[in-house]
């Protein structure tokens, strides 16, 4: 069972990390609409991007699945919440186990300041600690060099490299392996 109480937001020294709004979808629009070049070589929903409504009805979507606790977006800001900087969360959620997998991307005109790393060290602490997880994954494609050093970074172990594991987001047919990093308690 999830816990009752699940905060949304997450502030870190340079960052708020904020449940979705459906309001944020102008911002989410233009965001993935200036990173789509990287984006699209490793994220699978980047191939067929949506427009403005679209990345509405997505931003009121996935604040459903927040309010419901099946899934745990956040959006990551700078500190004072005026800039969308990237998208983060905890994803395959199993609060039976209890578990779930961080995934995140950062917009590309930010790319390289530590974003991803320090977003991603917040809500390593925030689901041991608020979240109650036992086990928290990142999987990435092999050939995703900056997403990998993250999670070693960060201190995820390398637990697998399921080989022929997924299609590569960028190139239809072909056959990509997957890195699969966790950290347990």
């Amino acid at each position: 069972m999830p816990p009752t109480q699940i905060p949304d937001t997450v502030q870190t020294p340079r960052l708020l990390l904020r449940a979705p709004r459906e309001t944020d979808g102008p911002a989410m629009h233009r965001a993935v609409a200036a990173s789509l070049p990287e984006l699209k070589r490793w994220m699978v929903w980047a191939q067929q991007p949506l427009d403005e409504a679209g990345y509405t009805s997505n931003m009121a979507a996935a604040a459903e699945t927040f309010a419901e606790r099946t899934e745990l977006r956040y959006l990551i800001w700078d500190a004072g919440g005026r800039e969308l900087l990237g998208s983060t969360g905890f994803h395959a959620l199993n609060w039976q186990v209890p578990k779930g997998e961080i995934g995140y991307w950062v917009h590309s005109e930010h790319a390289g300041q530590g974003y991803a790393s320090e977003a991603t060290q917040a809500l390593t602490g925030f689901g041991f600690g608020v979240l109650g997880l036992r086990r928290i994954e990142i999987r990435c494609d092999a050939l995703n060099i900056a997403s990998a050093h993250i999670a070693r970074k960060l201190g995820y172990g390398l637990d697998a490299r399921l080989v022929n594991n997924s299609v590569s987001a960028d190139s239809a047919g072909a056959v990509r392996d997957t890195l699969v990093f966790s950290q347990v308690k």
